[in-house]
C-alpha cells in the first residue's frame, strides 16, 4: 500500500491554460479571445516538446526559460506580436489556480497519514509561487524540482529524487499524473502510476501503461 503520493503539478495539480483563458477575458483582449483556446495548447505542447529535445540534447535550461519559449512560439503561430500580452501571460503562469479537486484531495491524503509531494519540470520559485497561489501548502511535504538534478522528466533520475528525499522504496509510492508519458515513464521506472486523463485521450503507445487511469483526482484517497 502506498505511503508516498507524488503529484506532477502542471496540468496535473494546476490548471495550465488558466493564463490565457484569464487574459482573454480581459479588457482590450479581443484577438487573444478569438484564439486562447489553441494558443494555450500550443503554448504547453512547446513547453513539453523543449524539455524532451533539451534533456535528449543535454541542453538544460530552467523550466521557466522554456516556459518562455513555447509562448514566443505558440504567439508567433497565432500572429499576436504584443509584448505587453507576452508579460501578461507569463505574469498569470505564476499564478495557476488548481483545479477544484485537488484541495479536498489532498487534505483526505493528509488526514489518512499519507506523505504528499510534487515531483515537477518546474523551476523551484515557479513551483513555490504555485503552490502558494493555490493556497496547498500545508498540505504538501517536500516540493521538488528537476532543477536539481538539471534533467527533466521522464529521465529516471528525476524519479530518484523521491527515494533520495523519503528514503523510500519505489513500491511505497505512488505517482500521479495527467500527462500520459510521464505516467508511462514512471511506471516504467517503478512506481505505481495514476494517469489523470481530464481530456479522455487514448493511452500513449509506448513500452509501460499506467496501473490506473482517472478521470480526475477525487478517487485517489481510495486508492490509498
Amino acid at each position: 500500500m502506498a505511503q508516498v503520493f507524488v503529484f506532477d503539478a502542471y496540468g496535473t495539480l494546476f490548471d495550465v491554460a488558466a493564463a490565457a483563458r484569464v487574459a482573454a477575458d480581459e479588457p482590450g483582449r479581443a484577438a487573444l479571445k478569438a484564439v486562447w483556446p489553441q494558443l494555450a495548447e500550443d503554448w504547453r505542447q512547446k513547453q513539453l516538446q523543449y524539455t524532451w529535445l533539451r534533456t535528449i540534447t543535454g541542453a538544460y535550461i530552467p523550466f521557466w526559460d522554456v516556459t518562455k519559449d513555447g509562448l514566443d512560439w505558440a504567439m508567433e503561430k497565432a500572429q499576436l506580436d504584443d509584448p505587453e500580452l507576452r508579460e501578461r501571460l507569463l505574469a498569470l503562469y505564476w499564478e495557476l489556480p488548481a483545479y477544484r479537486d485537488v484541495p479536498m484531495m489532498l487534505a483526505r491524503l493528509k488526514a489518512a497519514g499519507k506523505t504528499c509531494a510534487i515531483l515537477s519540470n518546474g523551476s523551484t520559485d515557479m513551483l513555490d509561487g504555485a503552490v502558494d497561489s493555490a493556497g496547498i501548502a500545508d498540505f504538501l511535504d517536500a516540493v521538488l524540482s528537476v532543477e536539481e538534478v538539471g534533467l527533466f522528466k521522464p529521465a529516471a533520475a528525476v524519479y530518484d529524487m523521491v527515494g533520495a528525499r523519503f528514503g523510500c522504496a519505489k513500491d511505497d509510492v505512488l505517482f500521479v499524473s495527467s500527462n500520459g508519458w510521464d505516467a508511462a515513464g514512471a511506471t516504467g521506472y517503478g512506481f505505481e502510476t495514476v494517469w489523470v486523463n481530464r481530456a479522455r485521450a487514448p493511452v500513449d503507445r509506448l513500452s509501460h501503461t499506467p496501473k490506473h487511469i482517472l478521470p480526475d483526482l477525487s478517487t485517489i484517497p481510495e486508492i490509498a
